[in-house]
């Protein structure tokens, strides 16, 4: 149960309890009362019964007291006088509403019978329509039958009558109580608690928040903050967490930034003396005729190492530029075509490795950059060859959907390790154990082309299992397709040459 729900059943069970002690101590306290005050009356009644039969009035013929002698003036309605005699003879009778008297029943005298001297009053049920009364029996000697049992009794009706009545206004007050208790503890819970909501909701705000910026936190603060109450205490606490969050994250931030734009300026000044090594080695290649062949082959390596590290600047500094939110110009894009343009170029530089190609009839145009998708699409077929044993199948597919375009890589290589399936996508991530490759890498073109897609406003993913390892690149669809052009072999775009020819081979779609 929430805390507002525990809180407002706690109240109302204490006042239930507190309602029900009260109750019953008052119906205990008014029997208790009321059962004294019966007695009293009943030690009247004896006395005035005992004092007239005491004087041995009886009835004609002798044989039984007087019923005046039984009920003298002064008792009240509902008093019940019987006797006993020594040599078994009883009787007994009631004075009713109307003054009148009646004759107790044999089963009623039994029980009175029972009643013995000298104790206190107490209450036995006679039964008969008379119901329970509190009786008490006194020794009495009358002159002519002798040494006899004298019992007296008053009806508790009333007292019975009075502890209803008064049960009756105990359960109506409680039940009166008790709706009043859960309508003003709802609402006193509701009022108290409501700076903790407000706790909780910032607390939820937060969570659901995305926190990538710096300023992401600013102004999201608890407003309740009271040193004096234990939520104002909480909130802050909160606060300064949130302040401490802030400040970290800004840290991060400024940091990263630092880092960016130290990589963005160190690729940048290094493309210039890159480039002189790179043309002073291959000058000295051409012109060395009269050089020794190591020197030449030194100079060969110093070439090849330098373009190799040319690529890895070149990759960083675009890296870099795409966190800044640069080096994309959308427009509409003709994905087909830079698919067969990918192909061709991938069929040119690895025609070990059989390619596929499976795209729609029509070209599937997308907004985006170009020479960035395209750089996408290289890097996802450069990587299935370049980790994959020669004679494994690749295969490129487009397929249009209502959300978008998704462009699929798969090869039927040995997969990859599913511990590294998480970092794939990071920055010089590489899992040399887990593909067999023939040429190195920089760990580079996957972190490109997540970064680019990211950029798209798309996602990427990878699913891998031996023999099926597939590549996901899902790309927003078109505000507007774009007009259908025809799209032939070896015409998908300015990389498609007449020696790729034989490269169209594998691509029954489109030869």
């Amino acid at each position: 149960m929430t805390l507002r729900r525990r809180l407002v059943l706690s109240i109302v069970a204490l006042v239930v309890a507190v309602s029900a002690v009260i109750g019953a101590g008052s119906i205990i306290a008014l029997s208790s009362i009321q059962t004294g005050a019966i007695d009293s009356q009943l030690q009247k009644a004896t006395n005035r019964a005992s004092t007239k039969f005491g004087q041995g009035q009886q009835s004609p013929g002798g044989q039984r007291p007087d019923e005046d002698s039984l009920q003298p003036l002064g008792q009240a309605a509902g008093t019940l006088t019987a006797y006993y005699v020594a040599g078994g003879g009883a009787g007994g009778i009631v004075l009713n509403e109307d003054s009148s008297r009646s004759t107790l029943a044999s089963a009623q005298l039994s029980r009175l019978g029972e009643v013995k001297v000298g104790t206190a009053p107490s209450t036995i049920d006679l039964g008969g329509g008379l119901g329970r009364y509190r009786v008490a029996a006194e020794q009495v000697d009358n002159p002519v039958l002798g040494n006899a049992v004298l019992v007296v009794g008053l009806p508790m009706a009333p007292v019975y009558t009075s502890v209803g009545k008064l049960l009756a206004v105990v359960l109506v007050v409680t039940g009166l109580a008790l709706l009043a208790a859960f309508l003003g503890a709802a609402v006193v819970v509701r009022r108290s608690l409501r700076p903790l909501e407000r706790v909780a909701e910032t607390a939820s705000t937060v969570a659901r928040m995305p926190l990538e910026r710096s300023d992401a936190l600013d102004g999201v603060r608890v407003p309740d903050t009271d040193p004096r109450t234990e939520v104002g205490r909480v909130g802050t606490a909160f606060n300064r967490m949130l302040e401490h969050i802030g400040g970290a994250m800004q840290a991060r931030e400024r940091s990263e930034q630092q880092v960016r734009q130290f990589v963005a300026d160190a690729s940048h000044e290094l493309r210039t003396p890159l480039a002189s090594v790179r043309g002073y080695a291959e000058l000295t290649r051409r012109m060395g005729g009269d050089l020794p062949k190591d020197v030449v082959y030194a100079m060969s390596r110093i070439e090849s190492e330098s373009l190799r590290m040319t690529s890895m600047v070149e990759d960083l500094l675009l890296l870099a530029r795409l966190d800044e939110g640069r080096e994309i110009q959308f427009d509409d894009v003709d994905l087909t075509g830079l698919v067969f343009d990918a192909v061709n170029d991938a069929h040119a530089a690895s025609p070990e490795h059989p390619i596929d190609v499976d795209v729609p009839a029509s070209p599937v145009v997308v907004p985006g950059d170009a020479a960035r998708l395209h750089q996408v699409i290289v890097n996802l077929v450069t990587n299935a060859r370049t980790h994959t044993p020669d004679g494994t199948r690749i295969t490129v597919g487009i397929t249009p959907g209502p959300t978008g375009v998704d462009l699929t890589v798969r090869d039927t290589g040995q997969g990859i390790d599913p511990e590294f399936l998480p970092k794939l996508f990071e920055r010089f991530a590489r899992a040399d154990s887990s593909r067999s490759r023939s040429a190195g890498s920089t760990g580079l073109g996957l972190a490109i082309v997540d970064a680019v897609v990211q950029a798209h406003g798309g996602t990427v993913a990878v699913t891998s299992e031996p023999g099926d390892t597939v590549f996901t690149v899902h790309l927003p669809a078109a505000s507007a397709t774009a007009e259908a052009v025809p799209v032939v072999a070896g015409g998908a775009g300015a990389g498609a040459g007449a020696g790729a020819a034989g490269a169209w081979a594998d691509v029954p779609d489109r030869a």
